[in-house]
């Protein structure tokens, strides 16, 4: 006997749905489908997100490279032209502005405080297919992938939330409906493995992109990650937060090799600020202390030792 279609009541939507389908309705008018025109005549696509109603959108850089010609398109088929208000290759972040005010945009949220297992959720416009949205977790949190111009950037989110070519410069977000990642890239021969740029660097980079059209750095020539120090110890060096920075590599005849730092050290202070994850460290590392003498404490061994590092500005 065939069903009634007319006589279906309304069913809700079971948790896990309903949260994806709340993430997309919130933010999917928000992601926009870019188009980068080359002088050449070559062209691509990516996806952006608009974080302000008078057309501030976050892009990847990699997506607006060398373009002459942007526009961006929105889900209501709206299309505007886009001017670049300023490029960080180093973060693989961009940031465009659109011709037009009221339009909808989305909230950014914290990627500090994300969780491994995390629901997230992908949206962009993968292969022209514009307003696709894909869920997953996050698989692993303070991962670290090469930019563009070759720096690493740091506090990468990893998720297997598919993503495909288009995706790029699109929202990641969480089941409340707020951004916290830019995807940026996927590995092509795996499956499930692929990267955003997590929120906090995102508004970060955003704000300074804004003011000045670029960001400015010093450099203390070492990787580190985001690592959590253990409960006790954490304590008892009275820190208000149980994570700090590792430093995974010093590169030689560096200002971190020249202070004597070495791989392994635990970098709890700079400048006489905590540190508690990469993101706090970029933020110390502003051009003004480029040059200029600053306190370091890390724990060595379990022993605290403090240093003395001179940043080179990172023209």
């Amino acid at each position: 006997m065939p069903y009634d279609h007319a006589e279906w009541p309304d069913e809700p939507l079971d948790p896990y749905s309903a949260q994806v389908a709340h993430a997309f309705e919130t933010v999917g008018p928000a992601v926009v489908h870019i188009s980068a025109r080359q002088a050449n005549g070559r062209s691509g696509t990516g996806s952006g997100v608009i974080f302000a109603p008078d057309g501030y959108l976050i892009t990847n850089s990699h997506v607006v490279a060398g373009a002459t010609h942007l526009s961006a398109s929105l889900t209501d088929g709206r299309r505007f032209e886009a001017r670049l208000v300023g490029d960080d290759p180093a973060t693989d972040l961009a940031v465009l502005r659109l011709d037009a005010t009221g339009l909808p945009f989305a909230e950014f949220g914290r990627s500090s405080r994300l969780r491994v297992g995390q629901l997230v959720v992908a949206i962009g416009n993968p292969l022209g297919f514009q307003a696709t949205v894909t869920a997953g977790i996050v698989s692993a949190l303070g991962r670290t992938l090469r930019s563009p111009n070759g720096r690493l950037i740091e506090s990468v989110i990893q998720t297997d939330a598919p993503l495909n070519p288009g995706n790029s410069g699109g929202a990641l977000v969480d089941g409340r409906g707020r951004v916290v990642g830019v995807n940026t890239a996927m590995i092509g021969q795996a499956q499930g493995l692929c990267f955003a740029i997590g929120a906090d660097t995102a508004v970060d980079v955003t704000t300074r992109l804004m003011r000045d059209g670029r960001v400015r750095r010093a450099r203390l020539g070492l990787g580190g990650q985001t690592t959590m120090l253990d409960a006790r110890l954490a304590r008892r060096l009275r820190r208000e937060g149980a994570s700090a920075v590792t430093v995974s590599e010093v590169i030689p005849d560096g200002p971190a090799a020249s202070a004597g730092l070495m791989t392994g050290d635990v970098l709890l202070e700079f400048a006489g600020q905590p540190v508690f994850s990469v993101d706090d460290l970029h933020r110390l590392l502003t051009a003004d202390i480029a040059g200029t003498d600053a306190a370091v404490t890390v724990l060595r061994r379990a022993k605290l030792e403090s240093l003395t590092v001179r940043p080179d500005p990172d023209d």
